[in-house]
Order: C-alpha cells, then sequence, then structure tokens
C-alpha cells in the first residue's frame, strides 16, 4: 500500500488578548479622525453631488466655467444646451442653491458664475476627506 502524504497541521489560534504577525497582516489599516467627513460636511457635499448629478447641470458649469470673464448670461446658455429658458433657469437655480455658481441680476438678465471654492471643496472632499 502506498504511503499517504502527511497532512500538515492548522495552528490554533493564539489566546485572545495576544498578536501575531498574521493577526496585523489580516487587520485594517486605522482611520485617521482627521480625514473623517462629519455628518454635516456629509449631507452638505451630497446636496452639492446631488445638484451635479445631472448632465444638463454638468454642462452648464463647465459652460459658465469657459465663459472669458468666468461668467455668463442665461441667454448665452440656453442654446448650447437645447433647452428652453425657463427649463435652464431652473438648473441655474438648483445650481445657485447648492452653492456651486452665484447669481446677478442686471437689469432683464441673470449672470451667472462659478464658485471656485465651492467646487475645490468638492474635489479635496474626494482626495482627502473634508475640506479644512
Amino acid at each position: 500500500m502506498p504511503a499517504v502524504p502527511a497532512v500538515p497541521r492548522v495552528a490554533e489560534r493564539p489566546a485572545a488578548g495576544s498578536r501575531t504577525s498574521l493577526d496585523v497582516l489580516d487587520c485594517c489599516s486605522p482611520v485617521d479622525a482627521h480625514q473623517v467627513i462629519d455628518a454635516g460636511e456629509a449631507e452638505l457635499l451630497a446636496a452639492r453631488f446631488k445638484a451635479l448629478a445631472d448632465p444638463t447641470r454638468v454642462r452648464l458649469v463647465s459652460l459658465v466655467a469657459a465663459h472669458d470673464d468666468g461668467e455668463a448670461c442665461v441667454c448665452d446658455l440656453v442654446e448650447p444646451v437645447g433647452l428652453s429658458q425657463p427649463t435652464v433657469s431652473h438648473h441655474l437655480k438648483i445650481l445657485v442653491d447648492a452653492g456651486i455658481l452665484t447669481r446677478e441680476q442686471r437689469g432683464r438678465w441673470a449672470y451667472y458664475a462659478l464658485r471656485r471654492d465651492t467646487l475645490d471643496r468638492l474635489a479635496a472632499s474626494i482626495a482627502t476627506g473634508p475640506a479644512r
């Protein structure tokens, strides 16, 4: 009869409270409390990301940013997105309410400008946690 190879024995787990080098490898990296977003910041960021979760609004932000002086009249934004002026104004209002754009009324027309500080905070929140 052929010899059966020996089955290696599985090592028993160490007693509670003791650690081995394998335990360190199985463990998650520690959380840096300075990079964790608190509940209030998470609500604000979620509202801003929700405002940007529409392709038309992303295009509008891009169009405003592309203007030479960093601001655009609503009349300049209607044709490029192919929507009616009231619909474009509705999308712009959502972006203003989220703090992504500012709005200034000049006579009959409203002019919109990017809030770069808000966009910088959104980008920083994705890359490193809450903005400092």
